[in-house]
């Protein structure tokens, strides 16, 4: 970046690559693209971004973000008694919970853990949501959640680190639970090794989904 270039320019650049996957270039294409809107666009961004902060809050149970009232403490989908909750699907990240609901195939509950793990050390264990996941196998009531879990799919990335997390989950739940009735699952072939939900298409997940085991 130039000698000469705007601190203000620059410490929009540095904030914006601090954004997963964007470097200092894609930045810096942000920053400048913000410079040549009008006002008013540039307000409804801020007022977006205020509002995100303000009227967004986790999911007792799921930790799914919500728009909610001050009396929500659950999400829509954790709230919605026509969902079979017998069911608990846990997956990695926000966003893998919008493609497993965009293919309308699975109609269960769900537990985000926040990440993944390289290794099973306690320092990577720690990243996760390990311990919110146990609080919620051992009392689901405890957060507003009334079910008798009888399957918990464990879908995780097919990456390496999707791998270790997904040992990490079912020596937790099989810790937690000690009841061989509740049947614990993995996606089913068709997601291509290394990659991850978030980018697979529809069919692609829906075939995972029925073919879990």
């Amino acid at each position: 970046m130039a000698n000469d270039q705007s601190p203000i320019i620059q410490k929009l650049i540095d904030l914006f690559s601090k954004f997963p996957t964007v470097g200092q270039r894609t930045a810096s294409r942000f920053v400048f693209y913000l410079i040549k809107q009008p006002q008013e666009k540039i307000e409804e961004l801020i007022t977006s971004i205020q509002n995100l902060k303000s009227k967004i809050k986790c999911c007792s149970f799921c930790f799914n973000p919500f728009e909610a009232n001050d009396d929500d403490d659950l999400c829509g989908i954790c709230n919605d008694m026509r969902r079979d909750r017998t069911l608990l699907c846990i997956i990695e990240k926000e966003n893998d919970l919008i493609s497993i609901e965009r293919t309308k195939k699975y109609k269960g509950l769900y537990f985000i853990l926040g990440g993944t793990v390289a290794t099973l050390k306690k320092d990577d264990i720690e990243k996760l949501r390990i311990k919110e996941l146990e609080e919620r196998l051992r009392s689901p009531q405890s957060f507003g959640i009334i079910t008798l879990l009888k399957e918990i799919i464990i879908a995780t990335n097919p990456t390496p680190e999707g791998k270790s997390t997904a040992i990490l989950v079912k020596r937790t739940i099989k810790e937690i639970l000690k009841d061989d009735s509740i049947k614990i699952t993995h996606l089913g072939l068709g997601l291509p090794v290394g990659g991850e939900l978030e980018y697979a298409d529809e069919e692609t997940l829906e075939n995972a989904l029925g073919g879990r085991k």
